[in-house]
């Protein structure tokens, strides 16, 4: 990786997103809980949220990835609340899209994560991005059915 594909691909755009991601922490009660990890580098993703007349009413999110899993985290961490899982699992889907099939950016609320635009051209940085979405659709995923049992 050159000095300047380094540049484009942490822009300050980026590292503002990373500083200031919202949500931080655990939920005191969750109804669902997922941690997922990223093998390639290491990153981690942990989400704990709570749902009521299928949507979100609560987030939080423990975050120790790089710069570019940090923007995404902090993204989703300012749009997720009021989602339906439905459109969590679009988002997930669309972000994947976009960084491994050139795909377009996720739909409104989640097009923000168009600045992350620039990693489609470094493979080994997509796990690390789709870490938040990942565990958002499963910890959505897991709070149904507990509400079902």
């Amino acid at each position: 990786m050159s000095d300047s594909d380094l540049i484009k691909l942490y822009s300050g755009q980026i590292l503002e997103l990373a500083a200031d991601i919202p949500h931080l922490g655990r939920l005191d009660a969750p109804q669902a809980s997922v941690k997922k990890r990223s093998p390639l580098c290491g990153s981690t993703v942990t989400v704990d949220l709570t749902t009521e007349d299928g949507r979100i009413t609560d987030y939080a999110q423990d975050v120790k990835a790089c710069a570019l899993g940090q923007a995404a985290a902090s993204i989703v961490g300012r749009n997720i609340i009021g989602r339906t899982r439905a459109e969590v699992e679009v988002a997930r889907d669309q972000l994947k899209a976009m960084l491994k099939s050139e795909g377009p950016v996720p739909d409104a609320p989640f097009d923000g994560l168009e600045v992350l635009l620039p990693a489609r051209d470094f493979k080994n940085r997509h796990a690390s991005i789709m870490l938040t979405l990942d565990a958002a659709a499963e910890a959505f995923a897991e709070a149904e059915k507990a509400a079902c049992a």
